[in-house]
């Protein structure tokens, strides 16, 4: 093996870097093995990602048992349902990037010859995949589980179902002991969100796009078990710095749809199509928020997984895993079983390993699925020369007419559900929320789940320039771009304006003359910036367009070099 840790590890002139080592317990034995670096996403501010520390101890042991040496170190993790709501949500999608220059900061400065992540909440997963990609060395991904699902009144319930009872009190619907069992019983333990969310479907992509070893995921974190996988994957990492699998070598644009065909599957989260688009510019490949739309139109939804469901994501660990539905995609035809994956060996042989429990009901059979097409769609139009996308899974409509209630931030748009003056048929919308203009992008699951709570779901239109929860459903349009505060047409929508939402014809339109939206669109201005200094003014100068995934680096593919 040639290692890269040598140039901080070996030599003469080294003897300083060794003399620091071995002040805090390194060997001249262990500096000779290769150095893998171990990154941890822990914090004490959620249940999705406490256990990490612990998981980490098994991690190392594994890296040990097969021959290398962990350092462990340590990055940040914003909870999305701690600061839901609030200005404190714009920080969530500011921290993928934060996330994935840390962990390449300090790979590259440590010069280790391989890494294992730690994840667990929404921005984890993309941001430390993100890193892997820009470092290209080899790497796993190693997500901590799932929290267990949470129980009220004999079923059971995540915390969707609180964001949901919010709206259901605010509208009368249930009381307010009730609210407060709800949200007493929501989050049983340490774990990410319980439903096939944002955390839950990204989670689902590591092991169909090959960077976690299938198998690893969906065991929930307070498990047992995971003490097994988290030493797995220390093993399979030091077999993958001895093979020299590296990341882009596992990352190509095969994988990228087989990963789309898992987000499809699941009924997942909106969000993974951006953090896919981020993760194909790390890797330089060529991916489109179009194609998106192409891979979701073939794959047909089988797994009956929340919010739109009836099952949390602890349940696909009893059904056998998501091997289970990496197998059931490779029976259609409607993945790649010939990509390459961290531990070697292809998606196929991977998936022809996994065990389905006998008479599970959660994974169904092809001919058995719930709709013949993906969770998610790409819609273009007058209100969206960019692309938007829409959530279909968890309910069957797909087309809405409506007048316009526009609102200039989340807060008024929740007060106003809150308040009972959104009314059947509207259409609310939420502007200068997106990548720029919040900035970060805030996630409207307050508003969302007011909306459902308040039994509007099927009635009312929502469509942003910001984001959705995973734990969002209903007739909801996220990603609007271009965004508000770049021009778009968003920005110009006038109260009461009727807006036609066509997901079967992907179109997305504000009903005026084109003359019309051009005129308003010369006369606008764009807004002061909200965050003239400091780490929002500083993401607002970079960051892109929601269609090409929200990135901060301009990644060209020519100078990423031969995979």
């Amino acid at each position: 093996m040639k290692l890269n840790s040598y140039t901080i590890t070996q030599g003469r002139d080294r003897a300083p870097a060794r003399a620091m080592l071995k002040g805090i317990g390194f060997t001249d034995e262990d500096l000779r093995k290769p150095i893998i670096g171990v990154a941890n996403t822990w914090i004490e501010t959620m249940p999705c990602n406490y256990n990490l520390r612990e998981l980490a101890v098994h991690v190392k042991e594994g890296i040990r048992a097969a021959g290398g040496t962990p350092m462990e170190f340590n990055t940040i993790a914003i909870s999305d349902g701690v600061t839901m709501g609030t200005e404190g949500m714009k920080t969530s999608l500011v921290s993928r990037e934060v996330i994935a220059d840390s962990i390449e900061l300090l790979v590259r400065g440590h010069m280790f010859d391989g890494v294992v992540a730690l994840v667990a909440c929404d921005k984890t997963i993309p941001g430390a995949a993100m890193a892997m990609l820009r470092l290209n060395i080899p790497g796993v991904i190693l997500y901590g589980g799932s929290i267990l699902p949470g129980k009220h009144r004999g079923r059971d319930i995540s915390i969707g179902d609180v964001f949901e009872a919010v709206g259901a009190n605010a509208a009368g619907r249930i009381t307010d002991a009730e609210l407060l069992e709800i949200e007493d019983h929501a989050c049983p333990g340490a774990g990410a969100c319980g439903g096939q969310f944002t955390a839950n479907t990204m989670a689902t992509v590591m092991e169909l796009i090959g960077l976690a070893p299938m198998g690893t995921a969906a065991v929930p974190q307070v498990d047992k078990r995971k003490d097994d996988v988290c030493v797995r994957c220390g093993q399979v990492v030091m077999e993958a710095v001895r093979r020299n699998i590296r990341a882009r070598d596992v990352c190509t644009r095969a994988a990228f749809d087989n990963a789309i065909a898992g987000v499809a599957a699941t009924g997942g989260s909106t969000n993974a199509v951006l953090h896919l688009l981020a993760m194909a510019r790390e890797a330089g490949v060529p991916l489109s928020i179009d194609d998106f739309d192409a891979v979701c139109a073939r794959t047909p939804i089988f797994v009956d997984l929340k919010p739109a469901g009836r099952f949390m994501a602890a349940d696909v660990d009893k059904a056998g895993g998501i091997g289970v539905i990496a197998k059931r995609l490779v029976e259609g035809k409607l993945a790649d079983g010939s990509t390459l994956t961290v531990t070697g060996r292809t998606f196929a042989e991977e998936a022809a390993d996994a065990r389905e429990t006998p008479g599970q009901e959660v994974i169904l059979p092809l001919n058995k699925a719930l709709k013949p097409r993906g969770g998610i769609a790409i819609l273009r139009g007058s209100l969206a020369p960019e692309g938007c996308v829409i959530k279909l899974a968890g309910h069957e409509k797909k087309k809405h007419q409506g007048p316009a209630r526009v609102f200039e931030c989340e807060e008024d748009a929740m007060t106003a559900v809150t308040e009972g003056k959104i009314k059947t048929g509207d259409v609310v919308v939420i502007r200068y929320e997106g990548p720029r203009g919040g900035p970060g992008m805030r996630e409207m699951l307050g508003v969302t789940g007011a909306i459902v709570g308040a039994g509007l779901s099927d009635s009312v239109a929502l469509m942003t320039d910001g984001r959705f929860s995973g734990a969002t459903h209903g007739f909801m349009i996220a990603h609007v771009a271009p965004e508000a505060y770049n021009g778009g047409p968003i920005a110009v929508i006038r109260e009461g304006d009727s807006i036609t939402v066509d997901a079967d014809a992907g179109v997305i339109n504000l009903d005026i003359a084109p003359e019309e939206l051009k005129r308003r669109l010369a006369e606008w201005k764009p807004p002061a910036p909200r965050y003239p200094w400091g780490v929002f003014a500083k993401y607002c100068a970079l960051v892109s367009s929601a269609s090409e995934g929200a990135v901060t680096s301009n990644v060209k593919a020519e100078l990423l070099g031969p995979r």
